[in-house]
């Protein structure tokens, strides 16, 4: 059977055998007449556009290179699966030498699709129309300060990193405030809260939590735009004697209703409820506790902030006790001591030893003041009943670290906690932390072991008043320079707070009581949470409890060794780990760190500079090293050939 018969015959069948026979028309056509005379394809070449000489090159590579830094990963992943279908497009493609078949033949019968356009395409169906979201121009806007809380275990941090393997809370807060419609930027998959007057009080590291992390940005309004000015009439308005003041006086003439005055605006009622908003559209374990809508004059949540607090949670007996001698408790805290050594943190300090030092921030000052500092117990808080262990050794509550401050430094918090635990261990005494914030004397930070970052929370950011008698330095972040002045001896008390919260439920309670309120959505999140906690604590009791370790049926192993000495001793650093260290070191006695200038001077070096004082004394130096890089990419790229 020919190929002609074989189209015949598809006319007149069956849909299917339609497709089977048009396949096997263009296969055939081109294996039986392979050797074509050029005269017979003559016409046909000619009536074709010449060729590009990239006529391969995939119309992506063909475009302006793309920055990507600032996309989130569902835009990359939406991306990937675009270029994708591109290549996949591209690979599929009819070969040059394929003779199109007649487009005169048609087939009508009703199970069939819709018959093939012109050019041999099907035809293409109707798309639907995208939303374009609102117009910013129809809107007003307005600065507010939104206080957060977010459990931090799952994310990257605070700040967003377009580098990340977890997803930070600002990527998730700026897919909200985009889907919401309370920002319009330019493009929504770049992260890029520049031109929102956005700032943020706290940069909390990855896991780290925070119940009352405070932003401020600029949002759309439902306010509506500014009445004329005085003097200036709303409308048009018709003068007497004129015309258009008889025709409006005739008798029958349907009058003007004048529109009624408008409605004085109410700023709460008549706003928009940001945090309602958000949380309905925020993760269940990110949510915003309450808005300012109104910020004194020159608010930022960064630089306004007076006080910043942290709390590190941890439970007593911090690691699980084992069988000692009668009277001792591994395991166990020492909470006296822990709260002696806290009290040296307090006061004016230098904590270049209880830090971590980045080149690329090339810190100088490491002063920061500590307001308070102490180990608080959790009211209302236990182990839920883990008391197998021996009954003689106290009942199991749990604690936390209670620290005040204006300031910190990187990793601060977790450097100071790690020490106490230490002291709380009798591995060191209190007075160690008196010893490192000598830095005349002990210039170089010993290498030791910071703490987990799970149980660390950032509780609380302060905007309160200024004390009276304190005057405002010039220059930003110069209005809290007073907490950095060795000489200020005052007691600083805040106890006006200067922005003024409005607290989801004080607008309407229905939103944090209701059956769609901020607690209902919280208690779903906290109840599956509490059954894990719950199964787990009592499968621990069972454990524990069902052996009698008094039968004592095998052969008592001896003592695991390191480096020939017994290992006995563990060593709690926070969290949910216990370390064995073998024989313990002491902080003092651990290997020397190299010390601040030192870690500038390196960090400078490798970007070129002489030191970092020379770095230091070039204007804009982050600006030369992003110039440097991008040349370096560029004479890397070597204009880049693009594949064909």
């Amino acid at each position: 059977m020919n190929s002609f018969q074989a189209l015949r015959r598809s006319i007149n069948g069956p849909a299917q055998a339609h497709k089977r026979a048009v396949t096997f028309v263009i296969t055939s056509t081109i294996h039986t007449f392979p050797g074509t005379s050029r005269s017979s394809t003559h016409s046909h070449r000619e009536s074709k556009p010449p060729r590009s000489s990239n006529r391969n090159i995939l119309p992506w590579r063909r475009k302006k290179k793309m920055d990507y830094q600032d996309w989130t990963k569902e835009r990359l992943l939406e991306r990937v699966k675009e270029l994708e279908a591109q290549l996949k497009s591209q690979q599929t493609q009819p070969s040059s030498q394929t003779i199109p078949l007649p487009t005169t033949i048609t087939t009508t019968t009703p199970s069939q699709p819709a018959p093939a356009s012109e050019n041999g395409e099907p035809p293409k169906k109707k798309q639907k129309k995208k939303s374009t979201g609102i117009d910013p121009s129809r809107y007003t806007t307005r600065l507010i300060a939104l206080k957060l809380a977010y459990l931090g275990k799952n994310y990257g941090g605070f700040e967003f990193s377009g580098c990340g393997s977890l997803p930070s809370i600002e990527e998730e807060l700026w897919k909200a405030l985009v889907k919401g419609c309370l920002i319009t930027p330019a493009d929504p998959t770049k992260v890029d809260f520049s031109p929102f007057e956005y700032s943020k009080c706290g940069r909390t590291d990855r896991g780290v939590s925070a119940f009352g992390q405070v932003i401020s940005i600029r949002v759309r309004s439902n306010k509506p735009p500014p009445s004329p000015k005085p003097g200036q009439p709303a409308e048009d308005v018709v003068m007497e004697g004129t015309p258009e003041q008889e025709q409006e006086q005739q008798p029958g003439k349907k009058q003007q209703i004048p529109k009624p005055p408008r409605k004085e605006w109410e700023d709460i009622v008549d706003e928009i409820n940001y945090p309602k908003v958000l949380n309905r559209l925020l993760p269940p374990d990110i949510k915003v506790l309450a808005w300012a809508p109104t910020l004194p004059e020159g608010f930022s949540a960064r630089f306004s902030c007076y006080e910043r607090q942290y709390r590190y949670f941890f439970t007593n007996p911090a690691m699980p006790p084992t069988l000692l001698a009668p009277g001792e408790k591994s395991g166990w805290l020492d909470i006296d001591a822990m709260r002696k050594a806290a009290k040296y943190f307090e006061g004016l300090h230098d904590f270049r030893n209880f830090c971590k030092v980045d080149g690329g921030k090339q810190i100088s000052n490491f002063q920061r003041r500590i307001f308070e500092c102490g180990v608080e117990e959790v009211e209302g808080q236990d182990l839920g009943g883990m008391d197998w262990w021996d009954e003689q050794r106290g009942k199991g509550k749990v604690y936390y670290f209670h620290v005040r401050g204006s300031a910190f430094l990187w990793h601060q918090i977790r450097h100071m906690v790690a020490v106490v635990f230490n002291v709380g261990q009798g591995l060191e005494r209190p007075e160690v932390v008196r010893e490192l914030l000598d830095v005349e004397r002990n210039g170089r930070k010993p290498g030791y072991i910071m703490a987990e970052e799970v149980p660390l929370v950032l509780w609380d950011c302060v905007f309160p008043k200024r004390p009276e008698g304190v005057a405002v330095g010039e220059g930003e972040g110069d209005e809290r320079s007073f907490m950095h002045d060795p000489e200020f001896k005052g007691e600083i008390r805040f106890k006006d707070d200067g922005v003024e919260w409005v607290w989801l439920g004080e607008d309407q309670p229905a939103n944090l009581m209701g059956s769609n309120g901020l607690v209902d959505q919280l208690w779903e999140y906290w109840h599956e949470r509490k059954m894990d906690e719950l199964l787990s604590g009592l499968l621990l009791q069972q454990v524990a409890k069902r052996p009698d370790l008094s039968r004592k049926l095998g052969k008592e192993e001896p003592q695991p060794k390191k480096n020939g000495k017994e290992n006995l001793q563990r060593v709690y650093k926070g969290g949910n780990v216990t370390r064995s260290s073998g024989v313990y070191v002491p902080v003092m006695k651990k290997e020397l760190m190299p010390t601040p200038v030192e870690i500038n001077h390196k960090w400078a070096q490798a970007k070129g500079f002489k030191d970092s004082e020379d770095m230091a004394q070039t204007k804009n130096w982050r600006s030369v090293i992003k110039a440097n890089k991008a040349e370096k990419a560029a004479a890397a790229g070597g204009g880049e050939k693009v594949e064909q």
